[in-house]
């Protein structure tokens, strides 16, 4: 007998204890996405997919809905061609995807029964999104190798398997921080060295660790978040200043707000995820008129592993892009695959064949440097 699948477009609509019941006991379950449904992120349209055997639930996915530039990877003469039919056609070069997984963070799964049947209650409930929203393309985004058995055999389905950005991960094995310096290269440890001397040298750097922002703060590092994002090419998501608020009220002791202030004025933040052994550093942002002459980078990564060595933090995950910094740091990183497959059979075979030629190295040139890297 078939699973019955329901499909809700916020999570608040589906009980607590059924989601909990399936879903992986992650830092970035029901109370994340309350957040993100409750921010405004208006470039996504969330949709949460359950399968119940009878009046149990077995499996838990979220979806959501985004336009994809398609010129985005387009380089050279053709890209200022792209440009100019972007700008006198809004849209023209877009395509709509329906995606599992989130747009930040690891793709997670909840599946509590049969696999099979999961993913074809799963995959159901993705095609009826799909033909509603005239999605063309649907994808399973970021998932690690732990996924494999339920993910690879889509393939047999229609789908591309494709590398995605690798996830950087540090395992805190560390007493100290001089510990963690002594473990690194002589040249990058002279080198971190160097540039700790200079800044503390330059002036103080003082640093609050608060649970929410007050008002003030807030815009202050909502302005520092959109002058990074705004320097990185790389970006997925554009968070609004709503997510930062309600992220602390939704999901209260496991939020961490670092704030690095000279004079007084902010010169850097970055949000955290904590639980009890697992810190995700998730967003930051930087002063760059100072960034720089401070090694506010550096700084920020001291000054963090510091607090997970105090806290008995055993991961400090800091996500995907700025690979060359976290090499040299020593994190390891994770591989993380796209399962993508284009709806009509009839263009199929030529997205595939696209696929097979897409490559993360053309965005990041330190990427390949990374995969060298890549932990087994």
């Amino acid at each position: 007998m078939p699973l019955k699948t329901e499909i809700f477009k916020k999570i608040s609509d589906i009980p607590a204890g059924d989601w909990n019941r399936v879903f992986p006991d992650v830092l970035e379950s029901y109370d994340f996405y309350r957040t993100l449904d409750d921010s405004g992120l208006g470039q996504f349209t969330f949709y949460y997919i359950m399968a119940y055997d009878g009046g149990t639930p077995v499996g838990a996915v979220t979806c959501f809905l985004m336009k994809y530039p398609l010129d985005t990877s387009i380089v050279g003469p053709l890209k200022r061609i792209t440009s100019s039919v972007r700008k006198r056609l809004p849209g023209m070069l877009d395509v709509k995807a329906l995606i599992c997984g989130m747009p930040l963070g690891l793709g997670r799964m909840g599946i509590a029964g049969d696999t099979g049947a999961v993913m074809e209650a799963v995959l159901q409930g993705m095609e009826g999104i799909a033909a509603k929203e005239k999605a063309p393309i649907l994808a399973f985004k970021d998932f690690d190798k732990s996924y494999a058995a339920v993910l690879d055999p889509l393939r047999r389905h229609g789908f591309s398997k494709l590398d995605s950005l690798p996830f950087a991960e540090l395992e805190v094995r560390f007493n100290d921080f001089e510990e963690y310096l002594k473990s690194l290269s002589a040249a990058t440890r002279y080198d971190l060295r160097r540039k700790f001397k200079k800044a503390d040298n330059l002036a103080k750097l003082d640093l609050e660790i608060s649970e929410r922002l007050e008002e003030g703060a807030l815009q202050d590092a909502y302005k520092l978040y959109l002058d990074t994002v705004a320097r990185h090419d790389m970006g997925f998501e554009l968070l609004t200043e709503d997510f930062f608020r309600n992220i602390s009220a939704n999901m209260p002791g496991r939020v961490k707000f670092f704030l690095w202030r000279i004079k007084g004025k902010l010169a850097a933040f970055q949000l955290c995820l904590v639980s009890k052994d697992v810190m995700i550093d998730y967003y930051v942002g930087f002063d760059y008129a100072i960034a720089h002459e401070y090694h506010l980078y550096f700084i920020r990564f001291r000054d963090s592993l510091n607090w997970c060595i105090g806290h008995g933090i055993k991961k400090y995950e800091i996500g995907a892009t700025g690979y060359e910094p976290k090499r040299r740091l020593d994190f390891d990183f994770r591989p993380l695959y796209i399962y993508a497959k284009f709806r009509n059979r009839m263009i199929r075979p030529v997205f595939n064949m696209a696929c097979r030629f897409l490559s993360f190295e053309n965005f990041d040139p330190d990427l390949k440097k990374a995969k060298e890297k890549i932990s087994p």
